[in-house]
């Protein structure tokens, strides 16, 4: 009866001291959270990882090429994608694309364009963010406030960032300061650097989308690296290029293509800081771009384009799949867009990148701005990438383009965002 008895004390200590754990828990603030994590299930704390600088690493274009894109053609493809939003709903992944192609930095005398500062503002104000999408979305905030930092909310919801990290790499690609002011809900003191902190916390191997997080942790954090995540997880730029390497180079986001782009972004921090890549990962990597190299080579269509299948080599040419025409952007933009970061060995003949060039700039010239408001991420990899191969950024390009050639408001509408807009209300309707 005694031992019996002894069981039933004990086991309703340990529901009290659990009880008293889940109370703490619930109530405690970060630290008192940590420490009892500590101590009850053993875990370790997250000690944050240093941050050796205050502006991301850029990553220097190495060529300058008008043979292959002219003044005239670059002016053309950025003349569409100036971030034109209606600043009410604007979607997150449109903002994240505009922002990263155009920096923080951009300004335009279109008065229908969207400035570098109101787009971060807009992806790091809680209250910005509500301006545009209403109080019927203060429960989804793109910026969610946790006990641990402030991450951003991610998914296929229309208000949310499309992919996991993809903000975070987007402000970083455009220039952001890591002191950058951060609010959520609350308008807690946070700053970008809080963001960043809070997915090296978080970070799983497993993700289902690492391209971005290769990116961010790579522009901030070099030359560190390896890392310990939330509860002694240890990783490093080994174990993320290794992911991004596993799988049918096809099944990755946008055809594969962005796999290979934060690849090649590894090889140039790796080339810059040395050691960011072991020196066997490094040779994996290599070849593995090599075999990409050699695949978009055979994949190149007759009129320049590469098929969304590219990875399939000469079979996708020699049996083409019946595809909408906006999967070519999105394979030919990226290939375009990595290869002008690219060491020259790892790029097609000249011929063959002079093809791309043309074909994407012509497609994207016959566009209207209703199809490039409707499938703006697509384009702006366009602007990026031959930016890139002019050895430019596109806001610097525009602004003394802008010079010569002002904004002229009778050439801004082609009718076809009404267009558009009284089909879509038409559709609706019925």
């Amino acid at each position: 009866m005694k031992k019996k008895s002894t069981f039933k004390t004990f086991g309703i200590v340990q529901l009290l001291v659990l009880g008293a754990f889940s109370i703490a828990l619930i109530v405690s603030n970060s630290q008192a959270r940590t420490d009892l994590k500590v101590q009850f299930l053993g875990k370790e704390p997250f000690v944050p990882v240093p941050i050796p600088r205050e502006e991301p690493v850029q990553i220097e274009r190495e060529y300058n090429r008008p043979d292959l894109v002219s003044d005239e053609a670059l002016a053309a493809v950025l003349e569409k994608i100036q971030p034109r939003f209606d600043q009410t709903e604007m979607k997150p992944n449109h903002i994240e694309h505009a922002l990263r192609t155009w920096g923080v930095k951009a300004t335009f005398q279109n008065p229908h364009a969207v400035s570098g500062q109101e787009m971060l503002r807009f992806l790091t104000d809680h209250s910005v963010y509500i301006d545009s999408w209403g109080e019927r979305m203060k429960n989804l905030p793109l910026l969610e406030e946790k006990p641990t930092g402030i991450r951003v909310r991610w998914g296929k919801e229309i208000c949310a960032s499309y992919h996991h990290d993809h903000l975070i790499a987007c402000v970083t690609e455009a220039g952001a300061r890591l002191d950058t002011p951060v609010y959520g809900p609350s308008r807690s003191d946070h700053t970008l650097y809080d963001v960043v902190q809070e997915s090296l916390r978080d970070f799983r191997l497993d993700e289902r989308e690492v391209e971005w997080t290769a990116m961010a942790f790579g522009l901030w954090i070099a030359p560190t690296n390896e890392w310990v995540g939330d509860g002694g997880r240890k990783y490093s730029f080994d174990l993320l290029a290794k992911r991004l390497m596993r799988g049918q180079k096809e099944l990755g986001v946008c055809s594969g293509t962005h796999r290979v782009y934060s690849l090649v972004l590894l090889i140039r921090l790796d080339d810059k800081f040395e050691n960011i890549l072991s020196d066997p990962v490094r040779d994996t990597v290599y070849a593995h771009l090599e075999d990409v190299r050699d695949l978009i080579i055979a994949s190149q269509f007759p009129d320049g384009s590469w098929p969304g299948n590219w990875p399939d080599g000469a079979e996708a040419v020699s049996n083409p799949s019946d595809e909408d025409i906006y999967k070519k952007v999105i394979a030919t933009g990226h290939h375009l867009e990595w290869l002008s970061i690219a060491p020259k060995d790892l790029h097609p003949p000249d011929e063959q990148i002079k093809k791309a060039v043309d074909w994407v700039v012509a497609t994207t010239k016959s566009r209207t701005r209703a199809e490039i408001k409707q499938r703006y991420t697509f384009f702006s990899h366009v602007g990026s990438a031959l930016a890139n191969w002019r050895q430019v950024h596109p806001a610097d390009f525009w602004h003394e383009w802008e010079k010569e050639h002002p904004y002229d408001p009778a050439l801004e509408d082609d009718g076809s965002i009404q267009k558009s807009e009284k089909q879509q209300a038409n559709a609706e309707e019925h």
